[in-house]
């Protein structure tokens, strides 16, 4: 597969993402429409490096994965609040969240 192909996944992933984040109403599934971006992303740094030679886009690839680590411990305790709190989870109910 060559860069040029990888580029265009990387374009439809972060456009099937993009939508799902736009469409959704459940916080899990705007979570993984916020996974599929960010992998698309990482996808994109890994292409450009292969097509350059060089590291720094691998590198740039396992700090984004490290980045979407940390995003999914946070979403993931803004999900069992919601869901404690308010018996919902519903993006559109997280601002009752405020004081």
């Amino acid at each position: 597969m060559t860069p040029s192909r990888l580029l265009v996944l990387s374009f439809l992933l972060f456009s099937i993402g993009f939508y799902g984040v736009l469409a959704r109403r459940h916080l899990v599934g705007l979570l993984l429409s916020l996974e599929l971006m960010f992998n698309a992303g990482n996808l994109a740094a890994v292409a450009a490096a292969w097509s350059y030679g060089r590291a720094s886009g691998f590198l740039l690839a396992l700090f984004g994965i490290a980045v979407t680590v940390a995003e999914v411990a946070l979403g993931l305790a803004l999900f069992l609040l919601a869901d404690r709190v308010r018996r919902t989870t519903t993006p559109d109910d997280l601002s009752l969240l405020r004081r």
